[in-house]
């Protein structure tokens, strides 16, 4: 595929998406496994439910620690290779996991899983954008991020079904070997990307203050640490409110996040401020009812499912609005900053919900959850000119002899480096 033919539209390549989009579900997966079998990790590592939710903090805090070095460092480096790497440090984490009767050992396991998650995190987004025409990137990343989704939807409710059955290490087995599954799937259908030349790499500084980066990172932190105090603790949440059967919660909160990523996908490339609002001010509206949902099962499987469907399409929403922002040639470097700050709001969300827990119960979570989804709804509606503009930026394809940065996506052997000095000095 050239690049002349991505320009003009060209197919997506349906394949090596669909094996990013199983990169994300497995890292996914990886990353909040904990939180669904909090109840029979516990004593079998013989600590406090409390401290089994500190294993997604783990994860979170090395993603956020190693994802911007991490990908400085290897930025030069073939680009499928990296992935490769990833996905088989993920392989390696959860079968330590699966082995381990040591919660010091399982907790190393989680960081080393977080590290290299974060690297596999900063890289997906990028490698969609840098393989479709610019009129399709929305989508491509909506598939890309749709492995979240289905991680939500089927893997996470799947896990805990694994576990009631055959014990909650089978649960991480099954997660290591999808993970080296993974490996021959991509080295078959990804396409190999070149890494950056060191002369095209522009610094991590400079691309953090491009405008419209900061109000995105921002609304990256506030939405996850909202959304993480409630996650992470779903399970003492739900038996609180009378109803114990979390496998089957979250099966409805990952099905709804079905419903959410088909409406963004729909909507991204044509409505993207718009479609953000709506979601933020859902999450933001739903929390009260599950403030309120004590005794009451049907209004927490209610809130459970809107929460799910305001979820499910934000992750697309913010990471196009990050790629437009940056343009695809310094996704990488933009994306490992949103992984960086991605999870420091994990690990704030997963730290506040096991504090809120320990002081004041399961039933003081949402309203925990609520002040962070209303500021970062607050900060959409204020970031209207370069963050969150009503219509995206580089949608509509160029025919003309220039184009710029963000109406094109580059998989020539040069990858997108050259057209991007290119371009920028056409624009200057």
């Amino acid at each position: 595929m050239t690049a002349s033919s991505q320009v003009k539209g060209g197919p997506l390549r349906w394949s090596g998406l669909l094996a990013l989009s199983c990169a994300a579900f497995t890292a996914v997966l990886t990353e909040l496994l904990p939180a669904g079998l909090l109840p029979a990790m516990a004593p079998a590592l013989g600590v406090a439910g409390s401290r089994i939710g500190y294993l997604v903090t783990a994860y979170a805090a090395a993603s956020f620690l190693a994802a911007v070095p991490l990908t400085a460092v290897l930025r030069g480096l073939p680009r499928r290779r990296v992935l490769c790497g990833a996905l088989l440090g993920l392989a390696l984490s959860n079968t330590v996991v699966a082995l381990s009767a040591s919660y010091p050992l399982t907790f190393a396991a989680r960081l080393l899983a977080g590290a290299t998650g974060g690297t596999l995190w900063a890289m997906l987004v990028g490698y969609a954008a840098r393989t479709v025409p610019a009129e399709r990137r929305g989508r491509a990343i909506a598939v890309v991020l749709a492995g979240i989704t289905l991680a939500l939807a089927c893997g996470l409710p799947a896990g805990t079904a694994l576990a009631g059955a055959l014990g909650w290490r089978a649960a991480f087995a099954v997660a290591a070997l999808l993970a080296l599954l993974l490996v021959g799937w991509v080295r078959a259908r990804v396409p190999g990307l070149p890494g950056e030349p060191a002369h095209a790499r522009v610094p991590v500084v400079r691309v953090a203050t491009r405008p419209g980066i900061r109000p995105v990172l921002s609304v990256t932190l506030l939405l996850l640490l909202g959304h993480q105090v409630m996650y992470t603790y779903v399970a003492p949440f739900a038996a609180h409110s009378g109803y114990g059967r979390t496998g089957l919660l979250l099966a409805v909160f990952g099905g709804a996040t079905v419903a959410g990523i088909w409406v963004t996908g729909l909507l991204v490339d044509r409505w993207p401020r718009r479609t953000l609002l709506g979601a933020l001010a859902l999450f933001a509206g739903v929390l009260p009812v599950l403030g309120a949902s004590a005794g009451r099962p049907a209004a927490l499987v209610a809130g459970v499912a809107l929460w799910g469907v305001a979820f499910g399409g934000a992750p697309t929403l913010i990471q196009t609005a990050l790629v437009d922002a940056s343009g695809p040639a310094d996704a990488d470097v933009a994306t490992s900053l949103q992984t960086t700050v991605y999870n420091l709001g994990i690990a704030a969300g997963s730290l506040t919900g096991g504090l809120a827990l320990d002081t004041a119960g399961p039933g003081a979570l949402p309203w925990t959850a609520l002040p962070p989804a209303l500021l970062a709804l607050a900060t959409v509606v204020a970031a209207r000119r370069h963050a969150f503009p009503p219509r995206r930026r580089g949608a509509v394809p160029t025919t003309g002899p220039v184009a710029g940065v963000a109406s094109v996506a580059v998989t020539s052997p040069a990858g997108d480096h050259a057209v991007r000095r290119c371009a920028d000095g056409a624009g200057q």
